[in-house]
């Protein structure tokens, strides 16, 4: 297909399902791309403000099929469009990328869990537990410790508990409706989280990143190491692997972030997933040759996947978490920039507030040391 002809085919108007910073930062890439990018947004002045061309309930499947009807393709900022409003647009023939028969196993952990294993992919043991007796089995069968997760909505550390008694998570239980359960998993004796990024689109073609190391605090990502250190080949090659197989077992369109586990017997292990542009890939923004939210604008728009290739040795990004206490990120720029002019600084247009990720700092280097300190010093400014 020639350029002129893939143009013509070319999904001009792509809408985006959320107002977060994630459709925030499509937008420089859209404008580049020639694509109009419009935002569902939930709330006025919300991150992605600058393109919200309608506000309202993306629960709703009137203000979301009014919204769909003005873009040739939908995706998301988040995953918790749901099924049925999805399923709705599908079937009025709403080209929606990722699809709800790949948005399934983003949305709940219990799904996710049962078809990675049909998959063969390497993941924790895990149980559905109804009850804190089905709970505490599970722990007797795993050295008395398990991590228990609501299969549904959390995030950034929420609905995820640590627990060592089956009536620890009976707050839980009291809450589920009728014939729902709690996912219970091995607590994994890792050395370090990985995260493994595959770009795909509708037709099958997909590309690979680098796989990065991601350092999280209070269950929040802080800082990301482009590419992993010290990964051996061996270890690239499977991390690679397992992204792939899922993309296609899955039927991804768009971004996929497969976060990973490497544990101390030298497993590679599947953590969580994500069908969008992923805090692990911020790095790609300013690190790689093509970065994610431009790769994410070309896969559900199906024109042709950049190059994944680093444009230096070493990215690092460090997230802004919370921001300044008095006054406004803006206030911090100016001495930022003169005293780290190689970083890359990225906000999100979100009022501070403890524990927020309010921007990120990128910086790419030759050193992998010289990259790490000046991030973590930029960052430092927004605190």
């Amino acid at each position: 297909m020639g350029p002129n002809e893939w143009r013509r085919h070319m999904a001009l108007r792509v809408g985006v399902i959320g107002g977060g910073q994630l459709a925030r930062m499509m937008i420089a890439p859209a404008v580049e791309l020639g694509i109009d990018l419009r935002v569902l947004a939930e709330d006025e002045g919300m991150s992605a403000a600058l393109a919200a061309t309608a506000v309202g309930d993306y629960r709703d499947l009137d203000t979301v099929r009014a919204f769909a009807a003005e873009v040739d393709v939908i995706t998301f900022d988040h995953e918790h469009v749901p099924q049925d409003v999805l399923q709705a647009l599908v079937a009025e023939g709403v080209a929606v990328r990722p699809g709800p028969d790949a948005l399934q196993f983003a949305q709940d952990k219990l799904v996710m869990r049962a078809r990675l294993a049909e998959l063969g992919v390497p993941q924790p043991d895990w149980a559905a537990v109804r009850t804190a007796d089905e709970l505490q089995e599970f722990l007797d069968a795993h050295a008395g410790a398990a991590v228990v997760k609501t299969p549904r909505g959390g995030y950034d550390g929420k609905g995820v508990r640590v627990v060592r008694a089956g009536a620890e998570a009976q707050d839980w239980f009291d809450g589920l409706g009728e014939g729902d359960a709690l996912l219970a998993e091995e607590l994994v004796p890792f050395v370090r989280e990985l995260a493994q990024q595959i770009a795909r689109r509708p037709g099958g073609e997909m590309i690979a990143y680098p796989v990065v190391e991601t350092v999280q605090r209070d269950g929040v990502c802080a800082e990301v190491i482009a590419p992993a250190p010290a990964a051996a080949e061996r270890l690239i090659e499977v991390a690679e692997s397992i992204g792939r197989t899922i993309a296609e077992g899955l039927g991804v369109t768009g971004m996929l972030a497969v976060e990973l586990f490497e544990t101390d017997d030298e497993r590679i292990l599947v953590n969580e997933l994500a069908m969008r542009p992923h805090n692990s890939g911020h790095w790609s923004q300013d690190g790689a040759v093509t970065g994610q939210f431009e790769q994410h604008l070309r896969a559900v728009a199906d024109l042709p996947l950049g190059s994944t290739a680093p444009r230096a040795p070493w990215s690092v990004m460090v997230n802004i978490l919370g921001g300044p206490a008095e006054g406004s990120l803006e206030d911090r720029f100016a001495a930022a920039m003169a005293e780290h002019p190689g970083a890359k600084i990225h906000t999100y247009g979100k009022a501070p507030r403890p524990g927020r990720k309010v921007g990120h700092v990128n910086v790419a280097d030759g050193d992998l040391d010289d990259a790490v300190y000046v991030a973590r010093a930029a960052a430092a400014h927004f605190a």
